[in-house]
């Protein structure tokens, strides 16, 4: 079963590899066909026209921003998937799987992880295939594995409840312009800021649990272990760290005119990104769009739309881009590993049988 299973995972990075190429196309033509005219001419034209229509309509939406805001934006970026290294790293040394694994090596899985799964959506079949096929090569189990996948995710989850927490205290009225979208959203400013608070109060107790050293809980032969104190200081910093970078990416994309400052930008990142994963569209198109301009109706439409482009090649689509040959060269070396391994065992058993008989 194992030698089918060394042919199987190549051939699922591959699928892996075709699909996200489809889907990168797709994210492309959505970005350029905002319009119904430019949308019937992709509906109509040939692969080469509508490469050209696209190149040209994104060309155009990227023409407005600014040159230091493309330099900021890549910089945040930068910020952010350094930030989600962090989380692997954190998740390592929860489980006492550190030693031995590099820098290098957990930012690069971890960079493929997040450029797949935040593509494609369906997070716990691309990221946990990623990180399950590059960290069970480093000497992980299974389980291990599931349970870095479990503390990374919590990890972005504990980041968005603490960082909303205090755009809620700090800035309730966001929620107002959201009931265009829906009524569940007219609570007023003092329910919001309690929401805030109960918000920031899971924090806490979940710092007191660690403090506390709770003991951890079994199942059978499996250990789930609260994390100690060291992980959870580490979680306080890397979590806020990725989702303003993430969010940096598009308050610097936006124009000075009418931009309603970091927090707001913040928030509405926050209450959209996190609405686009439960929803598991990819790249939250649409959520994200209708989030934004109802929480900045200041900003022209067309200057939000603008920012969100440029997070989206940023965050979304460059990183998917780069991830697809390192996939492709990952499972290449894995394969020849195989084989070189199944070819050192013939050897050493035809050796073996060469062998004279001891007497």
């Amino acid at each position: 079963m194992k030698k089918y299973l060394d042919y199987l995972w190549p051939i699922i990075g591959l699928i892996a590899v075709v699909w996200s190429v489809d889907l990168l196309w797709e994210k492309l033509k959505t970005e350029a066909g905002t319009d119904a005219a430019i949308q019937a001419l992709l509906e109509q034209g040939s692969l080469w026209d509508n490469i050209k229509i696209v190149a040209i309509r994104i060309g155009q939406k990227i023409a407005v921003i600014p040159p230091d805001a493309f330099l900021h934006a890549a910089l945040a970026t930068l910020v952010a998937y350094a930030a989600l290294a962090w989380y692997d790293r954190i998740a390592l040394i929860h489980i006492g799987k550190e030693k031995g694994i590099s820098w290098p090596y957990i930012s690069l899985c971890s960079f493929v992880t997040y450029a797949l799964s935040h593509n494609i959506g369906a997070s716990v079949f691309s990221g946990g295939m990623v990180r399950f096929r590059a960290y069970t090569a480093k000497g992980l189990t299974a389980a291990e594995v599931a349970v870095l996948v479990a503390l990374c995710s919590f990890t972005f989850a504990f980041g968005t409840i603490l960082l909303l927490g205090l755009v809620l205290v700090i800035e309730p009225e966001i929620l107002r312009p959201l009931t265009r979208l829906s009524t569940r959203f007219a609570i007023g400013d003092q329910t919001a800021r309690l929401i805030g608070f109960g918000m920031l109060g899971f924090v806490v107790l979940y710092t007191l649990g660690s403090w506390l050293k709770f003991k951890p809980f079994k199942i059978g032969k499996f250990e789930l272990i609260y994390p100690r104190l060291p992980i959870v200081a580490r979680q306080y910093l890397a979590a806020p760290l990725e989702l303003a970078g993430a969010a940096g990416i598009i308050y610097f994309a936006l124009p000075d005119q009418g931009n309603p400052g970091f927090m707001i930008v913040l928030g509405a990142f926050l209450l959209s990104f996190s609405a686009g994963l439960l929803s598991q569209v990819p790249g939250g198109v649409g959520v994200m769009e209708a989030v934004f301009l109802a929480v900045m109706p200041g900003v022209p439409a067309p200057a939000v739309f603008a920012a969100l482009l440029i997070w989206r090649l940023f965050y979304l689509i460059l990183p998917l881009v780069v991830s697809l040959p390192v996939v492709l060269a990952f499972e290449r070396s894995q394969l020849k590993k195989h084989k070189l391994a199944v070819a050192v065992a013939q050897a050493d058993a035809k050796a073996r049988s060469a062998d004279p008989p001891i007497v």
